[in-house]
């Protein structure tokens, strides 16, 4: 009888421990993060599927760098060169497309740089620097960061000019870097879905949108456990799999500030 209790006991236990470390790692940019859609997507995925998650929110570089390391099961990005880089080094399984909003540039109101109103981003960055006006960059090889870094090259302005006056990079998220740029005055490339849902704004807002140039996808991938045996696959690609199903889709659709939606499902069924 004793074996018996003592067999059940040992069941028990390894049942509560395998509930327990159903946890994957997602590092993700801060975008999603910070525009609060992980805390309201979470929740609904781990109710699903009883699997929790943990986020390690940093700037998309430094999230595929994370996955390279095997530190993270899932990555879930926005920077579609250097996810094509990370699938062309065998650290991915596959790469699916999840959703999209737009970058903005927001400045003072102002505006010194006078680009209210414009689509052409390049124009309005030419502005921006032949004016000299203050210009926050995240300067954290982020999603962000890169496609700031293609706008300013497309524009025909070499920044590197700017770095000991106008231009200052700050090696943060964007959250930080609104923060910076309210306090300062100054002009900076955001993504919708975190400007939508910061508060502490002070006299900015937004003065260019709707170039094309200014798109903004998300992909996740899982990483590869052929590379890296700890990964837990499993579960990692049941997260990929929600994202992507209907009821995934719906959930980021749904997720709305003040009524307005700040990412676009968009991923391929």
């Amino acid at each position: 009888m004793k074996k018996i209790a003592a067999i059940a006991a040992v069941l028990f236990w390894s049942t509560c421990a395998y509930a327990q470390d159903r946890t994957i790692t997602v590092a993700s940019t801060t975008s999603t993060e910070q525009s609060g859609l992980f805390g309201y997507l979470l929740p609904l995925f781990s109710k699903a599927e009883g699997i929790e998650v943990k986020v390690v929110a940093v700037g998309t570089g430094q999230a595929l760098d994370i996955g390279r390391r095997g530190d993270a099961d899932v990555v879930f990005v926005h920077d579609r060169p250097a996810e094509d880089k990370f699938m062309s080094e065998g650290q991915g399984v596959k790469r699916f497309d999840v959703m999209y909003n737009d970058f903005i540039i927001v400045g003072p109101k102002g505006d010194p740089a006078k680009i209210a109103g414009g689509k052409d981003v390049a124009e309005a960055l030419r502005k921006i620097a032949a004016a000299k006006a203050p210009f926050i960059s995240r300067g954290d090889k982020s999603g962000t960061h890169a496609a700031e870094l293609r706008l300013w090259k497309e524009a025909g302005i070499d920044i590197a000019a700017g770095k000991e006056g106008w231009y200052r990079e700050i090696g943060q998220g964007m959250g930080p870097a609104l923060n910076m740029a309210s306090s300062s005055n100054a002009y900076l490339l955001s993504d919708r879905g975190t400007w939508l849902s910061f508060r502490n704004r002070g006299e900015l807002a937004i003065l260019t949108e709707g170039d094309k140039r200014l798109f903004n996808q998300y992909g996740v991938m899982l990483v590869n456990p052929a590379t890296h045996p700890n990964i837990k696959a499993k579960d990692g690609q049941a997260f990929i799999d929600w994202l992507v199903s209907p009821k995934g889709q719906d959930a980021i659709a749904g997720y709305k500030v003040g009524g307005e939606q700040l990412f676009f499902p968009n991923a391929s069924h």
